[in-house]
């Protein structure tokens, strides 16, 4: 049986741990109870929350017990980023991004799992236990366990000391609240083990640390690599390039088309971190991508995965017969309505009475320039309406052809799409 850490390594979702050695021995004693926080800075997770979601699942299926924290008293005062001070929202604010967040974490870590091999996860809320502390009791009993001079030299701190605006206490005191989470899951569950991202690394050594000086424990971190994007940004909410999880930020189709459209150069690596899928399986999938680029199985292989992972295969069935039929390998009118909106809702197009020409309509939605192109696309055969190639230049849109009464599919030759929509005044 595989290594569980040299599971996680190959997939690439180890940077840092703290004792490697002492880590993979209490991993292969176990099982052990670890955690991941999840803070509520928006009303959704996103494309790297997913990651460290994907390692616990590792993980509980490894046999070990996992609690998944959703950061109701963190939430309130952020994470000190290393360029801005962040915008405090309100407790009202900050509570109902708690309930939408804990919906995402459980829907991603719930099983139904009937061997016991797999231990059903915990669900906390920080909020539970910071909320009691008193201000005087926050200084004495943990605040006094906390160097500043160690605590200036975290990454984020450290170039905000830096920066005119400098840092305010609020944020400054974050990593003691964040140690405080594994302090307190240490002592009522035995948590001997925070994962997070790899720019966490300094809020969970703090952790370990407190861990020790007050209890005199051994704990253990681990941190998974930031996944960039093709600029090398670090895909988060700040960066403006958010994969959200929650499917009315980022719909299941746009998330699809995501995943569907990754670069050749890093579709393996994310095969790797974001799906089950073993070495055999990759390692095909990987010659294809060096044989057979065209075919694009690997970045399907990788769409569908996920996508099922975090919306269901409903869901996913619907967004690849969307995907096929949009290009004439399906049929539109078998799409549900919501999903027909989202595939349509990035495609160029215009508004049109019903009754309008085929040929009005294809000037409409700039598919051509003028009403003589429109007829000689269709007369060469490259118009077709919902996948239906248009033959007569006289045909007009009928109530029908509006799909759900919201849309018509236009389209000109093999590739270029539009939508047209009904007037509505």
């Amino acid at each position: 049986m595989t290594d569980i850490l040299d599971e996680l390594q190959w997939r690439g979702l180890v940077a840092q741990t703290t004792d490697e050695q002492a880590l993979r021995q209490a991993l292969a004693d176990g099982p052990i109870t670890l955690y991941c926080g999840f803070d509520p800075t928006a009303p959704s997770l996103h494309f790297g929350n997913l990651v460290q979601l994907i390692l616990l699942r590792h993980l509980q299926r490894a046999g070990h017990q996992v609690i998944g924290l959703v950061g109701g008293s963190t939430g309130l005062i952020g994470d000190p980023r290393p360029t801005s001070e962040r915008v405090l929202k309100t407790k009202e604010e900050t509570a109902a991004d708690v309930e939408k967040i804990a919906v995402q974490v459980r829907r991603i870590l719930a099983t139904d799992e009937a061997d016991g091999t797999v231990r059903a996860p915990i669900f906390v809320n920080n909020l539970d236990w910071t909320a009691p502390i008193s201000a005087l009791d926050f200084l004495r009993d943990y605040g006094k366990h906390f160097r500043v001079n160690q605590m200036i030299k975290k990454d984020a701190v450290a170039a905000r000391l830096e920066s005119e605006q400098g840092i305010s206490f609020t944020e400054f005191s974050y990593q003691i609240l964040q140690a405080l989470d594994y302090l307190h899951l240490y002592r009522e569950h035995g948590c001997t083990l925070q994962t997070g991202a790899q720019d966490q690394w300094g809020n969970i050594t703090a952790g370990t640390d407190l861990i020790h000086r007050v209890d005199g424990g051994s704990a253990h971190a681990l941190t998974t690599p930031l996944i960039t994007d093709s600029q090398g940004r670090k895909f988060g909410k700040s960066e403006g390039n958010a994969v959200w999880l929650d499917p009315t930020m980022t719909s299941p189709y746009a998330f699809y088309q995501y995943w569907l459209n990754v670069e050749d150069a890093s579709v393996v690596a994310l095969l790797k971190i974001f799906t089950d899928r073993g070495r055999e399986e990759i390692a095909e999938l990987e010659r294809q991508v060096a044989e057979e680029p065209f075919r694009r199985s690997a970045q399907r292989a990788l769409a569908e995965d996920v996508t099922t992972l975090v919306h269901g295969r409903a869901a996913t069935d619907q967004v690849v017969a969307a995907s096929a039929a949009l290009f004439g390998k399906g049929d539109l009118g078998t799409l549900e309505a919501q999903t027909l909106a989202d595939a349509t809702a990035e495609l160029p197009g215009g508004e049109v009475p019903v009754g309008a020409s085929v040929v009005d309509a294809l000037v409409a939605s700039g598919l051509v320039g003028s009403r003589n192109a429109a007829r000689r696309a269709i007369s060469d055969g490259a118009a077709s309406v919902n996948g239906q190639k248009v033959t007569d230049p006289e045909r007009v849109l009928e109530d029908s052809d509006f799909l759900h009464g919201q849309v018509a599919v236009l389209r000109r030759g093999r590739k270029n799409l539009a939508a047209v929509r009904p007037t509505t005044s």
